[in-house]
């Protein structure tokens, strides 16, 4: 038997991403049980996840997490995360660890030199080099999304008009220069036929309100009404989804839904690009081409560095009504 810790503290698509080496540990690794350790405030991402035994949270702080981590005696941590502080986690059990290769300086010769020195390997397959010591292989079933019962929104809550098929549009980010300005947003869901949900954050609300004010009842602004896992289940009952580099997107490739995903200031070479391996054509990549200032952050900003923000506001807006029509 295997007893095995999963480290990955966050965000959203980081740990959405982990989730096909979550799921091969426990089914290629017989009678295994599978921890996981992240933020507390990421546990409803992998609370219903059937391949999880137990999941421990950070709220307690380095110092008290690592003496709980030594008394399970894990015959394996698997660091997915690779930063100072999990490597001081690590080092402090005294147990035996695998961390992932995170590419930082790679990264750093792109957005810096735009010397691209980046391996044409996206980072679950990565990831997954990070166990073939245990002799884990990739299945090629994709990612996992498990949304609790409770947070199941059925379709006949959405208004009548939206009922009978949508288009999801996730119009957040974590950094501004991952979203499109609310005026090509617009103009975009102008041009698209269907009825559009617009998902995201509660900081993304008044932007929600604004589009769904200079369009009318074609738009429901679900922004700020529901938390991740409602969001999921809104996606998960979409005809397709148009979405930034963002959460919500990794989400729409893990339930195999025809995506449009717009770049910015990042760039999908960095290995985070929507991740369907048994259904690469239903991922559309929209992003302009020839920047020489992109990508300007392996993150991202709150302000374009260069003022004129030509990452998103050269975006062609009839390609991703096209591709929303098609």
């Amino acid at each position: 038997m295997h007893k095995i810790l999963v480290i990955r503290f966050s965000s959203i698509g980081d740990i959405v991403l982990t989730t096909p080496v979550v799921r091969c540990l426990k089914t290629q690794l017989p009678f295994s049980e599978i921890h996981y350790l992240t933020k507390e405030v990421y546990h409803p991402i992998l609370v219903s996840n059937p391949y999880i035994d137990k999941i421990l949270t950070l709220e307690e702080g380095l110092s008290n997490i690592a003496p709980k981590i030594r008394a399970e005696k894990y015959d394996y941590i698997v660091d997915l995360h690779h930063n100072l502080r999990t490597l001081s986690l690590t080092f402090r059990t005294g147990l035996k660890f695998h961390s992932f290769h995170k590419l930082n300086l790679e990264k750093w010769m792109m957005v810096n030199l735009k010397i691209n020195k980046l391996p044409k390997k996206h980072i679950v397959d990565r990831y997954f080099d990070t166990v073939k010591g245990l002799k884990v292989k990739n299945d090629l079933k994709g990612l996992d999304y498990f949304i609790p019962k409770h947070d199941e929104v059925p379709l006949n809550s959405l208004p009548e008009c939206h009922r009978k098929g949508f288009i999801a549009f996730v119009i957040g980010a974590r950094h501004n220069t991952k979203k499109l300005p609310v005026e090509k947003i617009i103009s975009i869901c102008k041009r698209i036929e269907m009825p559009i949900v617009l998902l995201g954050g509660e900081w993304d609300k008044a932007n929600g309100d604004a589009i769904s004010a200079a369009i009318g009842s074609k738009i429901f602004n679900a922004a700020g009404s529901f938390n991740l896992n409602q969001s999921a289940s809104i996606i998960r009952h979409s005809k397709k989804v148009i979405s930034h580099d963002t959460g919500l997107m990794h989400i729409a490739s893990a339930f195999g839904k025809e995506l449009i995903s717009i770049w910015g200031s990042t760039i999908p070479e960095f290995g985070m690009s929507p991740y369907m391996p048994q259904c690469e054509t239903l991922s559309h990549i929209v992003h302009v081409n020839d920047l020489k200032c992109r990508p300007c952050s392996k993150i991202g900003y709150e302000r374009c560095p260069k003022t004129h923000f030509n990452c998103m506001n050269l975006i062609d807006e009839q390609t991703i009504a096209q591709l929303a029509n098609r």
